[in-house]
């Protein structure tokens, strides 16, 4: 596809959601027999899908999973701004008795606040893309400053290798994490030229958290609150430090599967692994403010309307964030954005990003030409998570499971 095509499509997405916050639609749940436009004439990609609506098929396999305990967590489909499904499932807390609902937060894994934190800036004028590492840091390698440009560490072709991380350090403070990962990042080599691609793709996430840090003054978590998390109105979600998680009834403990079955509370057993592939000798909740932050579903939903009305972005700039660069580099299908990544299902776009973490699973998924958003929240981490969104795709769009260019 060429650069125009997507620009096009870019531009007739961002028009449709801007225009239906710009005409003041509330966005309020939707009930089962309510079309998703009662006043305008409806059209396809106005249709209300039945497997999406409560007791369509998604539904039903939701509910299947969790009560054969297979999922532990909050769904959510939303068109247009309006809640078509929204369901819960598991315990936030087993061991206080404390039930998952739509206001309880998860550990994300693989949020989008990095890298529009930093488009944000670029926006402002107060970082270009193509600068180097070394334009706002020190310490690095000097053919790292000279040569890694943010493009690079946004698309995962910066060629940087870093060392291992430390997964059995419990960090203590906010100062004691800052201080371990700004050493951390300094330690990292370049691997192959910038811009080449491999197949150990170097995303950049950490050395681009210090940039945001270096241009604002600010810490990233609070950076985020400010800019993100106000602006969209995601009040229930926030980097959260591992005493709030031990003692907000309204956070998610991560449920860690052993190889045994059992399931271990990750924040109440910091002695405790994911002995998982991809995560093994892995616990999150040893960070004092573990990666990702803590999201709500219904926060998600607010996101994702608010990445295409302006108010996180102007529209030419949320362009530039979700407008492909490239193909997805981590070897599986799909395209790489500023962002999420890029797949084509039944001819349209859905950008999402996520995947399993340490005790949590979860994924946000997002139809710009449509309007739907699809949000997966999940406190344990054994999930059939590639199934689930499969399920959610096909319910939304009619295709079949594995049509369009697969997740990545």
């Amino acid at each position: 596809m060429d650069l125009d095509t997507v620009r096009g499509i870019d531009r007739r997405r961002l028009l449709g959601w801007g225009g239906l916050a710009a005409a003041g639609v509330a966005a309020g749940p939707l009930a089962a027999d309510q079309p998703a436009h009662a006043d305008t004439a409806t059209s396809g990609l106005d249709r209300i899908p039945p497997d999406t609506r409560p007791g369509g098929a998604y539904d039903r396999y939701i509910a299947k999973l969790a009560a054969e305990d297979k999922f532990s967590g909050v769904v959510l489909l939303s068109h247009r701004g309006r809640t078509v499904l929204s369901r819960s499932y598991g315990m936030a807390d087993k061991e206080k008795g404390i039930r998952n609902h739509q206001g309880v937060a998860f550990n994300l894994y693989g949020g989008p606040f990095v890298s529009l934190s930093i488009v944000q800036l670029a926006q402002q004028g107060k970082v270009k893309l193509w600068d180097t590492v070394g334009t706002y840091l020190t310490g690095f390698a000097t053919d790292i400053a000279e040569q890694v440009r943010i493009h690079h560490l946004l698309i995962g072709t910066s060629g940087l290798s870093f060392p291992e991380h430390d997964y059995q350090r419990i960090f203590h403070s906010k100062q004691e994490q800052h201080a371990y990962y700004q050493q951390y990042t300094r330690q990292a080599t370049l691997e192959v030229a910038p811009g080449a691609g491999s197949d150990k793709p170097g995303w950049g996430a950490d050395v681009v958290v210090q940039i945001v840090e270096a241009v604002t003054g600010m810490t990233f978590w609070d950076y985020v609150h400010k800019h993100i998390f106000e602006r969209c109105a995601m009040t229930g979600s926030a980097y959260y430090t591992r005493p709030q998680w031990l003692a907000d009834k309204h956070i998610a403990h991560s449920y860690m599967k052993q190889t045994d079955g059992s399931w271990v509370d990750a924040v109440r057993n910091l002695d405790k692994d994911s002995p998982y592939p991809g995560m093994a000798g892995q616990n999150n909740a040893r960070n004092f403010v573990p990666d990702g932050g803590f999201v709500t579903a219904p926060d998600m939903a607010r996101f994702a309307e608010a990445l295409y009305d302006g108010t996180v972005l102007d529209p030419a700039w949320a362009d530039v964030y979700t407008s492909v660069k490239a193909p997805n580099f981590r070897g599986s299908p799909g395209f790489t954005t500023y962002g999420p990544t890029a797949h084509i299902v039944e001819g349209q776009w859905e950008i999402g990003r996520g995947g399993p973490h340490p005790g949590s699973s979860t994924y946000y998924s997002i139809y710009p030409d449509t309007g739907w958003v699809g949000v997966v929240l999940s406190n344990y981490d054994d999930i059939p998570l590639q199934e689930i969104l499969g399920q959610q795709t096909q319910a939304i769009t009619g295709a079949s499971p594995g049509d369009g260019d697969g997740d990545g």
